[in-house]
């Protein structure tokens, strides 16, 4: 009985230490397009690592069932309308009582040079991948301050960093990601004492965005682009879930107004 207890009483020591190592333990966290992609990868690492998750996304449906699947919270938002922003602020207010960690993960893709973009191709590509992301900071700030510490990680792109002629809305509103990120972070550094504010630059991976792009991703064209990238391969999912999960962690504490590049070399040549 003696060994038995003991034993007993090693295997919750242990499950405890797990615990409190865990990256994310006990912060609150919130990933925007969240049903899909690398916001759901990202999703599922935040609750491996002992976060609090709540994932948004307009598509309801598959939000809810991955929510169920993860064990996290799911809330119907688009990320377009300030309303929306301001409904899942006060939510998590509400439910949580804080928010550490924001991930802006929410986009579209679209190809098209400059002259073939429409007025209106242009401004549904800025709303969903530029205007959504000041709408999170500005929204999410003031509650990140009173919580303590927070970490904010845009998702950019590497089409924000290096420019192809045919991405005209695209280049510009990821590359307009990466100075907001900029201009966020210095303005956290001056007005709060822990919330840092990153970016994140993935090159193409296997996606429902790539889709967005080309509307037949075939394994020749894949192959034809694994080609342009110096370790010939695209990132994964867990690639990028894994650089935003660093800059969600205390590990990044002194890293802000700064961008990760998960390229394969691509914008080194």
């Amino acid at each position: 009985m003696t060994s038995q207890s003991n034993c007993r009483k090693i295997e919750n020591l242990t499950n405890i230490i797990l615990i409190m190592t865990k990256r994310l333990n006990e912060k609150v966290a919130l990933v925007t397009g969240g049903a899909s992609g690398f916001g759901k990868a990202t999703a599922m690492a935040f609750k491996e690592e002992g976060a609090e998750v709540y994932i948004s996304d307009i598509n309801e449906e598959l939000g809810k069932q991955v929510s169920g699947d993860l064990g996290i919270r799911f809330i119907s938002h688009d990320v377009t309308k300030t309303d929306d922003w301001k409904k899942v602020i006060d939510e998590i207010k509400t439910q949580s009582l804080k928010l550490n960690i924001l991930v802006n993960n929410a986009g579209i893709g679209f190809m098209a040079d400059v002259e073939a973009t429409t007025v209106e191709e242009w401004d549904l590509v800025h709303k969903v991948d530029l205007d959504s992301v000041f709408f999170g900071c500005k929204y999410a700030i003031p509650l990140m301050r009173d919580s303590g510490n927070g970490s904010i990680i845009n998702v950019s792109s590497i089409s924000g960093i290096v420019a192809g002629h045919n991405f005209a809305a695209y280049n510009s509103a990821k590359a307009a990601v990466r100075h907001l990120t900029k201009s966020v972070a210095l303005h956290c550094a001056r007005t709060t004492d822990l919330v840092r504010c990153n970016s994140v630059h993935p090159v193409f991976a296997k996606t429902e965005m790539m889709k967005s792009f080309f509307e037949n991703p075939t394994d020749e064209l894949i192959s034809k682009i694994e080609k342009q990238i110096p370790v010939r391969k695209l990132v994964t999912v867990e690639d990028v879930a894994n650089s935003i999960l660093f800059l969600a962690s205390d590990e990044s504490k002194m890293i802000t107004g700064s961008e990760i590049v998960i390229d394969g070399g691509l914008s080194a040549q």
